[in-house]
């Protein structure tokens, strides 16, 4: 009966009860390192035709890559909607030197251990370094969209996990015609697909916001929200036919309805992040099922360890050497070079070296796919973690709160406090606490709990 489901409504099903499940403890995921994003890849993983059989996915069949795609437009789409052109001019310092130089330190950092460590030819190495090279903010979400966390720390990994997938894009292509042996780059293509991704991204929205504010068109508030995902389709849709970048596409669509259209992105903000997470999640259930302990048995130790060094030690060290005297502080430039998660550009850049048929192109997606499972477990259960060093009014138990008010009462009553003689004229000599300590508490302790 199972089977008799087919495999679309089989995969809708098991969507459905895993996004239950994940609806349910949601609420404990994000006070813990929790992950409803581990949760499905995990899911995935157990129901893969390799592990349990339940669903029956592989890497070459269409709505594994096609989902991947929508959902990684998507969320790039989103992305850009939270940043404005503004925003992106007068804070591009810090994004600036991520994406001049950490983006290419990261990919010649990870050619490098993929060459030595993982015994990859050079243009294999250097394909390996350009797929894994793009961030995406979607597994550090508790970080980026975390206020207590510096606001520029947070700009700087969406920006940049934003427009690096689209950076990297020429690279991977290029890279993957010099490892197939091809006399032509074709980068007159390239160069053609970019500018036309930019361009359909930029005119849409321009034109859709424009006719929305004639006296002959208006949104009534309950298609509001749709407005959004007009534009987001129309922008997909024509980035298909054109063969335009979607993935520049979606990032500068989303940007340019927050600068021209700051009423369109209100109403479709939450409705937006909402089919994003839900086309995410999906991707993630369908990249799990793909993933067996078989697949992982193929991987030679030596690849395990690539897979290791390429989280810890490539970003790191490009981030490093990007921001030597940028005036970033170490706790935030830790974090910045902790959350370089791995995520969907990285399948779908995956999937079209697998789909290429080069020699070495089943090592390379092993090697791809082993590093982003790790990552997405890595960074979607640490960003809780490291958001909370960044509050600085996170909250105590309430026995701790109990404990000092209860050594402050001792204290009080063996030592009265003292009270000056006015007939003195020296002043009052009252005790008062020191600015900034608890009235509660000693004055080392801090500022008191806002709890």
């Amino acid at each position: 009966m199972v089977r008799a489901l087919g495999g679309v409504s089989l995969l809708l099903l098991c969507f459905a009860a895993v996004l239950l499940a994940a609806v349910l403890v949601s609420a404990l995921a994000h006070r813990t390192i929790l992950s409803t994003a581990a949760l499905f890849l995990v899911a995935g993983f157990l129901l893969g035709e390799d592990t349990t059989g339940v669903l029956h996915l592989r890497a070459d069949s269409p709505i594994v890559a096609q989902l991947a795609e929508l959902a990684l437009f998507a969320v790039l789409f989103t992305d850009g909607m939270r940043v404005g052109w503004a925003d992106l001019r007068s804070a591009w310092r810090l994004p600036g030197r991520a994406l001049g130089w950490g983006l290419p330190l990261t990919l010649l950092v990870t050619a490098l251990l993929a060459h030595y460590v993982a015994d990859l030819d050079w243009p294999e190495a250097l394909l390996i370094g350009a797929i894994l090279a793009p961030t995406d903010p979607v597994f550090a979400a508790a970080l980026v969209g975390n206020d207590k966390v510096p606001a520029r720390l947070r700009h700087l990994l969406n920006v940049e996990s934003g427009v690096n997938d689209g950076l990297a894009l020429p690279f991977v292509v290029v890279l993957l015609a010099v490892a197939a042996g091809s006399d032509d780059l074709h980068l007159g293509e390239l160069a053609t697909e970019l500018a036309v991704g930019l361009a359909i991204g930029v005119l849409v929205p321009l034109a859709a916001i424009a006719l929305e504010r004639t006296r002959w068109f208006a949104a009534s508030a309950a298609y509001a929200p749709l407005n959004g995902v007009a534009i987001g389709l129309l922008v997909l849709a024509l980035g298909k036919v054109t063969h335009g970048n979607l993935f520049l596409a979606a990032f500068a669509a989303g940007i340019t309805v927050a600068t021209f259209g700051p009423r369109e992105r209100a109403a479709f903000e939450h409705f937006g992040e909402n089919v994003a997470e839900l086309l995410k999640l999906a991707a993630l259930l369908v990249f799990g099922a793909l993933i067996s302990v078989a697949f992982l048995g193929e991987i030679s130790w030596t690849g395990w360890v690539f897979a290791v060094l390429a989280i810890v030690v490539a970003r790191p060290v490009a981030l490093w050497i990007s921001f030597l005297r940028s005036g970033l502080g170490l706790r935030e430039q830790a974090a910045a070079m902790w959350f370089g998660p791995k995520g969907f550009a990285s399948v779908v850049y995956g999937l079209l070296v697998l789909e290429s048929g080069i020699a070495a192109g089943d090592e390379v997606f092993h090697l791809v796919a082993l590093t982003i499972v790790i990552s997405i477990l890595a960074h979607s259960s640490s960003d809780v973690v490291v958001a909370r060093a960044f509050d600085e009014a996170r909250e105590t138990p309430a026995w701790h709160g109990l404990l000092r008010r209860i050594r402050q009462t001792r204290r009080s009553a063996v030592t009265p406090p003292q009270r000056a003689d006015p007939a003195a004229g020296d002043g009052p000599a009252t005790a008062l606490p020191s600015e900034g300590a608890d009235p509660h508490g000693d004055p080392a302790d801090g500022p008191a709990s806002t709890k």
